[in-house]
């Protein structure tokens, strides 16, 4: 049966963008001020400020530390309701948790939210020193700058080398450069639909998205923050999701849940050239999406994060993807899913292939593409618990 969802209804949101702000109630997020930072493109932020939220009991000396690197639209809020400060409910909140995979009475668990990210973190939605938005002026970051901000954390918090550390996509970038970067420092990994380095049509694709946001008469450069009456770029980030969303899903599950049916009521034979009324399901889908990310979202940041992603190559700096991907000699899971066609089986196996650490390629089975990571929840608990258990036994 399909779905049926409502018009697309910009009305209400946040003003001009969904993002984070200072004054805005903090719910459980916590703060630390790093000081200065200098990206990889040379700007220097006089102060990079990061939110980050933890689960569990850090054991003395540290040996019990997870780190959760989150993918790029979502944030620290890993586990736990929606209400005052979190929009959502925690994206990975099956996951995470007394007696869940990662069970938070055995292990203290970190996730932050990354450098440019629009949920507390140092982003395009912050303020400057002069109390200003970033907007425009926020620099090209790379996700060698989120792993760097990623470790001061670290250092701030007393952990000096991470038991286990997992993510999806760009979380599972992150895990990578950590691991290469700094090997000495996390003892296990396990990467999720994820790559070594973006590839051509993957950076098509997220250069179609950021044009769309780019070309909405509100985005204003990147400077819409105190836009009157909240006229954010709102439409133009809706497009980019529609795009993403797309690639989040499998051909599949599309076909089976909507296929050429109408939205219910509508007849998409009555259309007009110059009005969207008369939609098919699987637009309305879409449109629903759409709305979702403009109202939890920012779409300075949406830009920033994409574009770390369509920079990122491991191999760049280190003699190519197979010198880098061979430094890893930790435990590494590599975790992919059958039906991903935004980081197909074959990007995974190429991890498992040049890193030494990993042994197999492990598949969740799923219609429902890259966001399998986000619905598969017994498949993704049984490998996560097979990579903690391989850590216990590295203790025997």
């Amino acid at each position: 049966m399909v779905r049926a969802y409502g018009p697309l209804d910009y009305q209400g949101l946040p003003p001009a963008s969904g993002a984070w702000r200072e004054g805005d109630e903090p719910g459980l997020r916590q703060f630390v001020d790093l000081g200065e930072f200098t990206t990889q493109s040379g700007f220097t932020f006089p102060n990079v400020r990061v939110a980050y939220q933890t689960w569990g009991t850090l054991q003395p000396g540290g040996q019990n530390a997870v780190y959760v690197c989150h993918a790029l639209t979502g944030d620290s809020h890993v586990a736990g309701e929606a209400g005052p400060g979190h929009r959502t409910a925690g994206w990975w909140d099956s996951m995470v948790g007394p007696g869940k995979a990662i069970d938070t009475d055995v292990w203290f668990v970190v996730c932050a939210n990354v450098l440019g990210g629009c949920q507390g973190t140092t982003g395009p939605a912050s303020l400057d020193p002069d109390g200003k938005p970033w907007g425009s002026r926020f620099p090209v970051v790379t996700v060698t700058d989120m792993v760097e901000v990623e470790r001061r954390l670290a250092d701030y918090l007393g952990i000096q080398r991470w038991a286990f550390m997992l993510g999806p996509s760009l979380g599972g970038m992150r895990v990578l450069e950590w691991m290469t970067a700094y090997p000495d420092r996390v003892r296990s990994g396990l990467v999720l639909g994820s790559t070594a380095a973006v590839t051509a049509d993957q950076i098509g694709t997220h250069e179609a998205q950021l044009a769309a946001i780019r070309a909405d008469q509100n985005f204003a450069g990147g400077d819409y923050y105190d836009a009157p009456d909240g006229a954010g770029p709102h439409v133009g980030m809706g497009i980019a999701r529609r795009i993403a969303h797309l690639t989040y899903r499998s051909a599949d599950e599309l076909q089976a849940r909507f296929g050429r049916d109408p939205q219910p009521g509508e007849d998409p034979y009555a259309r007009t050239h110059d009005s969207d009324a008369g939609r098919f399901a699987i637009t309305s889908y879409l449109d629903h999406h759409a709305e979702k990310l403009a109202r939890r979202f920012d779409a300075n940041t949406y830009i920033a994060l994409t574009n770390a992603m369509s920079l990122f190559d491991l191999g760049r700096g280190r003699g190519g993807l197979a010198a880098a991907l061979g430094r890893i000699n930790a435990p590494l899971v590599v975790v992919g899913i059958d039906s991903d066609r935004l980081f197909p089986l074959d990007l995974q196996q190429q991890i498992v292939d040049l890193a030494p650490g990993a042994e197999e390629l492990l598949v969740v089975e799923s219609l429902h593409g890259h966001d399998g990571f986000l619905v598969e929840n017994d498949q993704m608990a049984e490998f996560t618990r097979q990579a903690l258990k391989r850590l216990e036994l590295l203790d025997d």
